[in-house]
């Protein structure tokens, strides 16, 4: 059984890669490692995905197997999975989630008990225990499992915690789009304790609606529901929780670029923790000169919001985050968590007495294209004349950048590219296009 780690833990179709067998390895293998680490329980969330049900069983069997025991935590956003992983102590955690894809397609992320997506390192002991039999211990060895019903609850008051009391969002109405996924119960319950009007969406999950034409990768659901209820703001979220798309009150998109300019323009610290933020390969360029010209520092981690906690760790900052809206504001949370973003992002904004528009004025995005290609074999990335043609893309644009990557979570080759003028940048956006489809026919 050949199972790696990508970007963001181990994912694909249920059908071929995330099955009953290859949950049920994963969970003893992981649990073999965690016990090496000292750790011998672990909480086990997931999102709303009908396959969810089979995989969790699976998980859960194979820790079992491995003498670890369990808490089953039932749907809870991914973030929420983080936060009761570090308050529980002595736990690592798991979420069985594809994130922003298709009910097809799920997942396994891992999180160690600082409630941080696990390093590399670990994640190649795990990958040894998976290329080797599963050996279960002495039955006198092996772990319990049992439900902890409190995993809800708790992650509502932390988050509302997260807002300062002299706070109130009581004059304001929300269209609150959840994706049909992890968050359904949990965020418009925190947003209508705090006080607002909340009109929610996609709230209503089946196991197969997930992520299906709403959510933060269909932000246009959300944005004609903000016209249509003279709405304040909109909030889009993902299938899991952790990232999120605001939508202001004329019904423009902002996305992971612009929160962050939004919370760095309203923290008025620049050193220490403050003195910089983390975006990656794919922020705007108009971002990063926006953040430096506000008196920080501006560095670019790899794809993916663990990469951009590791780099957040590693500078010692606190905010940072992807242009998909993994937003990470470490001190309050250790991983992206679209509701505390939307949280944050809201209450900034409160304090300011501005509206979005205001703020968003102070710094001007480069036009960028994205496309991303369907592919069998992601090693067309290496392709001569794919290298050739990139190159010379770069030494034509004189202000912009030009990035092709294989997709850390889906069998795709994504493209992006900047350039002065927007009709540039799909031109070669389509040069580059042409050329892969050309190399996998």
């Amino acid at each position: 059984m050949n199972l790696k780690f990508g970007t963001d833990g181990i994912r694909g179709p249920v059908e071929s890669i995330i099955t009953p067998e290859a949950c049920l390895k994963i969970g003893h293998a992981t649990g073999l490692v965690m016990k090496e680490l000292g750790w011998e329980t672990v909480v086990i969330g997931k999102d709303t995905r009908i396959s969810g049900y089979m995989l969790e069983s699976a998980l859960q069997a194979g820790f079992i197997a491995a003498g670890v025991n369990v808490r089953l935590l039932g749907p809870l956003p991914t973030p929420g999975v983080a936060y009761l992983t570090k308050t529980l102590r002595n736990k690592f955690g798991v979420v069985i989630s594809a994130s922003h894809n298709d009910f097809l397609d799920n997942g396994i992320k891992i999180f160690n008990e600082s409630g941080e997506k696990i390093s590399r390192d670990v994640e190649k002991r795990i990958e040894k225990y998976l290329a080797s039999d599963l050996i279960p211990v002495e039955t006198s060895a092996i772990g319990k499992a049992y439900r902890f019903d409190e995993s809800g609850p708790r992650y509502i008051e932390f988050c509302k915690s997260t807002v300062p009391s002299d706070i109130s969002f009581s004059s304001l109405r929300i269209v609150l789009d959840c994706a049909n996924g992890a968050c359904y119960k949990v965020s418009p319950e925190i947003f209508e304790e705090l006080g607002a009007e909340v009109i929610t969406i996609g709230d209503n999950p089946d196991g197969y609606n997930i992520n299906q034409n709403c959510g933060s990768t269909y932000p246009e659901f959300v944005k004609e529901e903000v016209v249509k209820h003279r709405a304040d703001f909109g909030i889009s979220l993902d299938g899991d929780g952790d990232r999120v798309i605001l939508v202001d009150e004329k019904g423009n998109l902002l996305d992971g670029d612009d929160l962050l300019y939004i919370l760095a323009f309203s923290n008025p610290n620049r050193t220490g923790p403050w003195a910089g933020v983390v975006g990656t390969k794919m922020s705007n360029l108009g971002l990063e000169q926006g953040i430096q010209e506000l008196g920080y520092k501006f560095i670019r981690a790899d794809v993916g919001d663990k990469y951009v906690s590791e780099m957040l760790t590693k500078k010692g900052w606190l905010l940072g985050g992807e242009t998909s809206g993994h937003i990470i504001c470490k001190d309050l949370v250790s991983t992206g968590d679209g509701t505390i973003a939307a949280l944050k992002v809201i209450s900034s904004l409160l304090l300011l007495g501005k509206k979005p528009s205001e703020v968003l004025s102070n710094y001007t995005k480069i036009p960028q294209i994205n496309k991303a290609i369907s592919v069998t074999n992601k090693d067309i990335i290496n392709d001569k004349d794919l290298k050739v043609l990139i190159k010379e893309i770069e030494s034509d644009i004189t202000v912009g950048r030009v990035l092709v990557r294989p997709s850390g979570t889906e069998p795709k080759i994504r493209i992006m590219v900047e350039a002065p003028e927007k009709s540039v940048a799909q031109k070669f956006t389509s040069d580059i296009e042409n050329l892969i489809r050309s190399k996998i026919k």
